[in-house]
């Protein structure tokens, strides 16, 4: 684990500031909140379910396609010891829904949330986000759409130690060239949302794992992004934490966000509406739960 983070500045100018870590096997800096510019019916298969089948079924869908993703493939090391870990995916997500994708460790999950999340690009295939490609964005405009269109929650937290629950909410807010006044508003607000209004002042040392994983998503939600992308949010948790953290998000679905949540728990997986499985880079199961 890296870090290197300089003075939290009380104007309001973040400056320099510069933090490393290592996230899911991927380094953050600060140009993860870049300053932005402008910018039912179940399916089983082994074989890749396509929009085109979906199509041909029959069935009108008229329903705003959010994320498509056409045809992608991402493999690492070309050559002889190439490892393909997303072979030919393409899927749609829709607005609103809350979609869990499930896979074991090696199956491709990971690697299909950063390309989601705009932390990755695809070695071929397509990437749209709200009708826009994705994959041919350059890296300042993949961080705008980091910042505008996506809260991250992570597995591993990612709180600044030398900070407090509202400064670190605070901290994306800066990139994104927010005020001062109205920061502090957002902030406050989000972590009145996630239950600890009570605890701003607190720094993550002073909290539990529970309470921390809940700073993480009004971090995420503070500036109401239209997704919410959750890697593992309850994997470093107990039963009582999960059942809270699950709690949040459902209601965050509620109230009109899209939910795409990453995990290897089929018991986590049961509390989505849509549970898509993936296994050795292939989505080999798409399906809708009538009793969630």
């Amino acid at each position: 684990m890296f870090k290197k983070v300089n003075q939290f500045e009380e104007n309001g100018s973040a400056g320099p500031l510069h933090i490393m870590e290592d996230v899911s096997g991927i380094f953050w800096t600060a140009a993860f909140w870049r300053e932005p510019g402008r910018y039912g019916r179940r399916q089983t298969s082994t074989k890749q379910i396509t929009g085109a089948e979906r199509e041909d079924d029959g069935v009108e869908d008229n329903r705003n396609a959010l994320v498509e993703i056409r045809d992608i493939c991402k493999t690492y090391n070309p050559g002889e010891n190439e490892v393909k870990a997303l072979d030919h995916v393409s899927l749609t997500i829709y607005e609103k829904e809350f979609v869990a994708i499930i896979g074991h460790s090696g199956s491709g999950k990971s690697t299909l949330m950063n390309m989601l999340g705009c932390l990755d690009v695809p070695t071929s295939g397509e990437y749209y986000l709200h009708g826009h490609d994705v994959a041919s964005m350059s890296d300042d405009e993949l961080s705008d759409i980091r910042n505008q269109e996506i809260g991250f929650v992570f597995q591993g937290f990612n709180l600044i130690p030398s900070l407090t629950a509202l400064e670190n909410v605070e901290l994306p807010l800066i990139y994104r060239g927010v005020g001062k006044k109205e920061r502090m508003q957002l902030s406050d607000q989000a972590l009145d949302k996630v239950g600890l209004g009570k605890r701003k002042e607190h720094k993550p040392s002073e909290m539990s794992g529970g309470q921390q994983q809940r700073v993480a998503i009004a971090r995420a939600i503070a500036q109401a992004p239209p997704i919410i992308l959750a890697d593992e949010p309850t994997g470093n948790l107990d039963s009582n934490s999960t059942k809270e953290i699950m709690g949040i998000l459902r209601n965050l679905h509620e109230e009109g966000r899209t939910v795409i949540l990453i995990t290897h728990d089929n018991d986590i997986a049961a509390q989505a509406k849509r549970v898509i499985k993936i296994m050795d880079g292939r989505i080999v199961e798409d399906f809708y739960q009538d009793n969630v």
